[in-house]
């Protein structure tokens, strides 16, 4: 019967071998393509196929659908109802079906409830204003604030990273949220309120479900049973994990539980979520376990992984493996070197059509990006050129919170009774929340006279002094974005922004990409006429997106995809396009301080590269337009990622680099003849360190 079931999947040697492994713990190093789900699926059948009672068996995920696929395609190669017996599902979900049964060993009743993340943000907001309230610059309650705190996401951020990396809370705002960091001792004290809030309330954060399942743990009755309670433990995608559930995951095998994990330490690339790629590194060590290691890519081509095992070759650390690929020779990758931004917008099209039209669809086709603005002036060439695309990883260009408010001040500047952006912008102001932005809104909007209105009010005696100054620089900016708006919209909207770029970091993360998403708004407007036609032209033609594709599209619907690498992972396509390939963006210039963060950021490279099947395209923009502060050359020049070695770039086409001189072709530029001048200049130079 397991031949016949292997023989079903057809498995390779190295797959059967993880499938069949009759010793203890195992770590299956799966690299990208090697069928780690086929895999995983086969070990899940082997043990039903050999004995092992599926409702002994627990299997964990990174999503619903994950565990779902398995559980099914289990079931159809052993002919069992595995699915129905098994335990399977997200570390979440599991803990969720273990308090239920046994949470009231640690006072946790079955009747919880759980706060999704919006509510988390909320209730940690709730008890950090019982607790301090409105504070002046003195520290005393009931004045006003010198300046805004943490925003309730990023308290909830902050608080889940520390739970689940099990990093202090001083660690962890060094190192990576250090704006915040005066704000330490006030965290500490909402997060006990707020978690104090939810006991008496009854209620579980996200987070609370794995800690609580920890907790079941440490009590010594319920342990054991727990422990008892599986044979087998498999683990999906176990560089995601992070280092409380890998504790989890340590304390159930104490009971004599096997564990299988799957997954590629080359791929681990979610340290903004907590997941540690230690986890991966140490698990041989930590479990005392057996390694196997996939390397028969099923996807690319064999010049496509060449590229891709030089670029991982010079990680810091990994676990070694070199992917190989019975596949047909095709091209190489190339390396695409562009004038600019632009001309790199249009070279991609460029190769797109020209791959569609040797008949490769559109939806066989990606464009990868590091950060999601990455793909503005791309997105704008596509619509140019009528190419459909959905976009992936971030919101759409005109959709994302800060390009809205920049909108909402060029919309009162042409309309100051316009009432959604008087509400939205109303709350940048100190001390202004959704309630006295609605009152404020409603009383502007009726006078005749809108920024006459709120001058007004801005003078009142109950206005804070840095809520008056707000509102009367508001008003300021948008008379002067009118006036300026009736010859150009370029200046109007390099107005506005004098007033909206300051206060962008006291709402937002990720400030400075959000700059640049502003940037690119602004260097349409640059080649705009008047601020009404520029706004007339966003609003009738959004130049992001067209609006038919602002869901999913139709089936019998051709697109290209844009996605984030991040949202990329897991996905394949023909033909792949990545962006940007220049230090600063790959890797992110926020990443080059740390040494963790650039091998993070060498393996998100892999990630975007081994998701072509056929074709491989990375496209570096040898200059980027700045904004221009006085006379000065409004370009930066670009330098290749670090990632493309030397050993790289070899594995790559490279049609614009420059060629080797001959030996008829002059002297070296490197080389400089001893001339009289430059033997005097020396000297001089060398008088200097005397």
């Amino acid at each position: 019967m397991l031949e016949q079931m292997f023989e079903s999947v057809q498995l390779t040697e190295e797959q059967r071998r993880a499938a069949t492994y009759q010793g203890g713990n195992l770590l299956i190093v799966a690299g990208a393509g090697t069928g780690k789900t086929t895999t995983l699926t086969a070990r899940l059948g082997h043990l039903v196929s050999s004995g092992v009672p599926p409702e002994r068996i627990l299997l964990l995920t990174f999503s619903r659908r994950a565990a779902a696929e398995l559980l099914r395609r289990a079931d159809q190669v052993t002919g069992q109802e595995v699915a129905a017996a098994a335990w399977g599902g997200t570390f979440h979900a599991i803990a969720n079906r273990l308090l239920r049964r046994h949470g009231r060993a640690i006072g946790v009743q079955p009747s919880f409830t759980v706060l999704d993340r919006a509510d988390t943000a909320d209730l940690l907001a709730l008890v950090r204003d019982e607790l301090t309230g409105p504070r002046d610059r003195g520290g005393h309650p009931d004045g006003p604030r010198a300046q805004r705190r943490a925003r309730k996401e990023t308290l909830a951020d902050i608080l889940s990273r520390c739970t689940n990396a099990r990093t202090p809370l001083s660690a962890m705002l060094r190192a990576h949220y250090p704006w915040c960091a005066e704000e330490r001792a006030e965290m500490r004290d909402s997060f006990d309120a707020y978690t104090a809030r939810k006991r008496a309330r009854g209620v579980l954060d996200y987070d609370d479900l794995l800690l609580c399942w920890g907790a079941l743990l440490e009590a010594p009755d319920v342990a054991m049973l727990l422990r008892a309670q599986f044979d087998h433990i498999l683990v999906d995608e176990y560089q995601d994990t992070n280092p409380l559930q890998a504790d989890l995951l340590e304390a159930m095998c104490g009971g004599g539980a096997l564990i299988t994990a799957v997954g590629d330490d080359a791929q681990a690339i979610y340290s903004f979520r907590a997941a540690a790629h230690r986890n991966i590194m140490d698990f041989p060590v930590r479990f005392s376990a057996e390694m196997v290691t996939l390397e028969q890519n099923h996807r690319s081509t064999p010049a496509i992984l060449a590229a891709t095992n030089a670029v991982i070759a010079e990680a810091a650390e990994r676990h070694p493996k070199q992917l190989w690929s019975r596949r047909e020779v095709r091209g190489r990758p190339a390396l695409v070197r562009c004038d600019d931004e632009s001309d790199q917008s249009r070279q991609v099209c460029a190769r797109i059509l020209e791959h569609h039209e040797q008949g490769t669809l559109l939806m066989a086709q990606a464009v990868l990006v590091r950060s999601a603005h990455h793909s503005d002036l791309l997105e704008l060439e596509l619509t140019a050129r009528n190419i459909p695309f959905v976009k992936y990883g971030g919101l759409r260009f005109l959709e994302a919170a800060h390009v809205k408010d920049l909108l909402c001040l060029l919309r009162l500047a042409e309309n100051p009774h316009d009432e959604l952006a008087w509400f939205r912008l109303l709350q940048f102001l100190d001390g202004v929340g959704p309630a006295t932005a609605r009152r404020i809104t409603g009383d502007v909007v009726t006078a005749m006279l809108p920024l006459a209105a709120l001058e007004e009010a801005a003078g009142g005696r109950s206005v804070s002094h840095e809520a008056r100054t707000g509102a009367l620089d508001l008003v300021a900016a948008i008379r002067q974005a009118a006036t300026l708006g009736v010859q150009r919209a370029g200046p109007a909207v390099e107005r506005v922004r004098l007033w909206l770029d300051p206060r962008l970091e006291h709402r937002y993360n990720d400030v400075e990409a959000r700059r640049a998403d502003l940037e690119q708004l602004t260097l349409a407007a640059a080649g705009a006429s008047t601020l009404r036609q520029f706004l007339a032209d966003l609003t009738l033609d959004p130049p992001a997106a067209t609006s038919d594709l602002a869901g999913p599209p139709h089936l019998d619907e051709d697109f290209i995809t844009i996605s984030t690498i991040h949202s990329a992972k897991g996905c394949e396509w023909d033909v792949v396009h990545i962006l940007h390939v220049a230090d600063g963006n790959i890797p992110s210039d926020m990443a080059t301080g740390d040494p963790e963060a650039v091998e993070e950021e060498r393996r998100l490279l892999y990630v975007a590269m081994t998701r072509a099947r056929n074709h491989l395209y990375a496209y570096l923009p040898l200059r980027y337009h700045h904004r221009r502060f006085g006379q000065e050359d409004p370009h930066g020049y670009a330098q290749l990622s670090r990632f493309f070695t030397p050993g790289v770039l070899a594995c790559l086409d490279d049609p614009g680099k420059p060629a080797a001189a001959g030996p008829g072709d002059g002297p070296s530029l490197n080389h400089m003849p001893d001339h009289p001048a430059m033997q005097r200049l020396d000297r001089a130079i060398a008088s200097l360190w005397d």
